[in-house]
């Protein structure tokens, strides 16, 4: 018997059924690697586990009396038609994320644009048809409200800002942070795997100090680490886009604009009722402009404790 046998076999069961929230069944890679620590809100560290350690406990009791495999996805038992699902979610996800790509190449030319990741059921692979595109952008410092209202302006121009019912692979711009203030507010089960799924397509250096300065994720996804390398179809940096950027900034680096868009834009978004209903997370601040006017987290998470309490 391997060590913390018992450790491991619930935490893989616990990973199963917080995904199964999701509809999404896992390979034992993806198991490793999204392991979550079923005690997190309990110790401080622990619950590492090495891959042979999973595909180990992944074939013995107890977890064969609670998950099923099939065509090397793992799933709570009775939950095989959730791997079709899956299989074409991430068909759609993928031919969305290379037309985002197409659109990300422009917002490297924006200026004080300095990361676009993907986020959400795209970065997951669980896209629908109808699916917007969600993207976390960092802003040169000093200019988050300048740049926000650049991004905005550029892709309502190109037609590809989500607004109103115009959603379908249309950029949704409801998170911005500066280079130099990357660290979440929100460290739950919820964000932690939001942030485990992330990928960046332009700025690989800031999202890897992003990656650093979110260690606590380490503390719910024991297996979580840096990435060393980016993704295969990254937006890279060219010199003209580069040089047009930096001719743009010397241009609008006024700190006027900065004030004028920071008093305009701040008005209006505590005029919002969206910014004051329960349940929400709305933060407007020079760090970071956040706006989720209904948070998924905890409906998640109440639908991840149904789950495990039907499997005690």
């Amino acid at each position: 018997m391997l060590r913390n046998s018992n450790e491991i076999s619930k935490n893989i069961l616990a990973t199963l059924a917080y995904y199964d929230v999701f509809s999404y069944p896992m390979t034992s890679f993806e198991i490793w690697k999204y392991l979550i620590r079923s005690d997190y809100y309990e110790k401080e560290s622990g619950g590492k586990a090495e891959l042979k350690e999973i595909l180990y406990e992944l074939k013995r009791e107890p977890l064969v009396r609670f998950i099923e495999e099939y065509n090397g996805f793992h799933f709570l038992k009775g939950r095989k038609e959730i791997i079709d699902e899956r299989i074409k979610r991430g068909k759609i996800s993928f031919a969305k994320t290379r037309r985002l790509r197409t659109v990300i190449s422009l917002l490297r030319f924006v200026p004080f644009v300095r990361m676009v990741c993907v986020t959400g059921s795209l970065a997951m692979k669980t896209a629908g048809p109808r699916s917007d595109w969600d993207v976390m952008i960092a802003i040169d410092k000093g200019h988050i409200w300048l740049g926000r209202t650049l991004v905005t302006v550029i892709l309502h121009l190109v037609g590809k800002r989500r607004y109103g019912k115009k959603i379908e692979d249309r950029v949704c711009l409801n998170h911005f942070v500066t280079a130099d203030g990357l660290e979440t507010a929100m460290k739950d089960l919820y964000t932690s795997s939001e942030y485990s799924f992330i990928f960046p397509v332009f700025g690989l250096d800031i999202f890897r100090k992003f990656q650093l300065e979110n260690k606590w994720i380490g503390k719910i996804r024991p297996q979580y680490s840096p990435s060393e390398i980016g993704p295969c179809e990254m937006v890279n940096d060219s010199f003209f886009s580069k040089n047009i950027r930096m001719f743009l900034e010397k241009i609008l680096g006024f700190a006027i604009l900065e004030d004028i868009l920071r008093s305009l834009e701040k008005k209006k978004i505590m005029s919002n009722p969206k910014t004051h209903q329960e349940g929400s997370f709305i933060r407007a601040s020079d760090d970071a402009l956040v706006f989720f006017p209904e948070m998924k987290g905890p409906r998640e998470f109440d639908e991840f404790k149904k789950r495990i309490e039907e499997l005690d």
